[in-house]
């Protein structure tokens, strides 16, 4: 399997997360490729038996589609919580450099990482690693613009792909495991101005979508 499909697996598990039905505008909207490339890979990927793929209907992956999706992603969020813990590289570019990676080392080297780093559970935006046998326990996914005024909840996970977002959370101080009460949703723009501690933020529709939290009360 090479690296593109690879990614084109990687990012379909990532859309049935939240999605009932992949389709291919979908897939080209998150990798930036055209309508037809995405079209002419997914009859590839249906060709080896990785996915399901019906014109109109959308994308699923079969068993062995999800297992090498998985194996990706577990690759991808040891590499990133390895550069983070030894390197000290930080949340917003761990991401690209680990996508980088995931691709070039061995299940060896893979085994040796999490031998090292001692079997962890999440990655550093929150994201839980894939077991070596590819089980992987994927949380209910309630995002902090789902939340009603008056909910308060606690950061679990941060989208990796948008390195603007995780600096601009880092300079709001809305890191994992940071408790926050929604104090106001504008009715237009959807703005939401959020209590951490004593301090309120603002937050954009688009931001508060990426962020994965679970629920203390009111939601």
């Amino acid at each position: 399997m090479n690296t593109a499909e690879e990614n084109y697996l990687k990012e379909t598990y990532a859309l049935q997360l939240d999605h009932k039905q992949v389709t291919t505008s979908m897939l080209a909207d998150r990798i930036g490729h055209t309508a037809p490339t995405v079209t002419g890979m997914l009859k590839k990927l249906a060709s080896h038996k990785w996915v399901v793929y019906e014109p109109y209907q959308g994308v699923k992956l079969t068993r062995s589609g999800r297992a090498a999706a998985l194996g990706v992603i577990r690759r991808h969020r040891l590499l990133e919580t390895f550069l983070s813990r030894t390197l000290g590289v930080p949340w917003d570019k761990v991401h690209d450099e680990a996508e980088r990676l995931e691709h070039a080392i061995s299940e060896y080297l893979e085994s040796r990482i999490d031998d090292f780093l001692g079997h962890p559970s999440n990655d550093p935006h929150g994201s839980p690693i894939p077991g070596p046998d590819g089980s992987i326990h994927e949380p209910t996914r309630l995002r902090l613009s789902d939340l009603l005024v008056g909910s308060s909840a606690r950061i679990v996970e941060v989208d990796d792909r948008e390195p603007g977002l995780l600096a601009h959370l880092s300079e709001l101080c809305l890191g994992l495991e940071t408790e926050v009460e929604v104090i106001a949703i504008e009715p237009v723009d959807r703005l939401m101005t959020i209590r951490v501690g004593a301090q309120e933020r603002i937050l954009g529709r688009t931001a508060a979508s990426q962020i994965i939290v679970k629920s203390l009360k009111g939601a």
